[in-house]
């Protein structure tokens, strides 16, 4: 079963859903979350914050370090903020935060072409697979650098 894992950034602005490979963290591990609006009351932590291209996401480590001893047989030293984004312990569903609404649009033009020619649709949908990725890469998000 896969659990709708949801996170509200601190200024309430945006909700997140996150992803847990194979269910093996508990949706607690992923205790706060940070959009770039975010006012920043607290200093960066990399023990316990991941920063992906302006979003901080703050996990439970103790809560963390607890479950990949038990589920994965890991060390406690062996589980960090950036185990578990890279992993996909407790990273983005997406992306990106709001990368499926962001490209509802760009998607729905080029699905029009299906209906008219699908070799140009095939076409099209692969060249802007490409350019978004590239785009994403240059942006830096996080993700999409481990792809």
């Amino acid at each position: 079963m896969c659990l709708d894992v949801r996170q509200t950034c601190q200024c309430g602005k945006h909700s997140i859903q996150f992803h847990l490979k194979d269910n093996v963290m508990l949706p607690e591990v992923v205790s706060g979350l940070y959009c770039p609006d975010c006012p920043g009351d607290s200093a960066f932590d990399p023990r316990t914050m991941l920063m992906d291209n302006g979003w901080v996401i703050v996990y439970d480590m103790l809560l963390a370090r607890m479950i990949a001893a038990q589920k994965l047989q890991m060390a406690a030293d062996e589980v960090s903020p950036v185990f578990l984004f890279d992993s996909g312990f407790a990273t983005w569903q997406e992306m990106y935060p709001g990368e499926r609404d962001e490209i509802k649009g760009e998607r729905e033009k080029i699905i029009t072409l299906l209906k008219n020619d699908q070799k140009k649709y095939l076409e099209a949908m692969q060249r802007w697979n490409i350019e978004r990725i590239e785009k994403l890469r240059e942006a830096g998000w996080r993700k999409v650098q481990q792809a």
